[in-house]
């Protein structure tokens, strides 16, 4: 079904994976590193690089200082933004 929503793949992509869920939820607060997110979310800290990856990759989220090696900070995006609108929704 193609409602008024045209973002039904990244919905899905995000409902799939709790840990996709609760970064984005996380980051919708204020940007954090990694090391916060594993902290507040209570998940493992390679699952949360993983997943940061990911959710990058679908421009959910940006690093705001991709240069740095060590102490990344991570944002949601205008595009996560609305997904997470979406989810609240369905």
């Amino acid at each position: 079904m193609k409602g008024k929503n045209k973002n039904w793949d990244l919905i899905g992509f995000v409902i799939s994976s709790d840990y996709r869920k609760k970064l984005l939820f996380t980051l919708k607060e204020r940007p954090k590193t990694p090391k916060e997110l594993s902290k507040e979310t209570k998940l493992c800290f390679s699952h949360v690089s993983i997943t940061l990856k990911k959710l990058s990759e679908k421009n959910l989220v940006k690093c705001l200082n991709p240069i740095m090696k060590k102490g990344r900070v991570y944002s949601i995006t205008d595009k996560g933004d609305k997904i997470l609108e979406s989810l609240k929704k369905t």
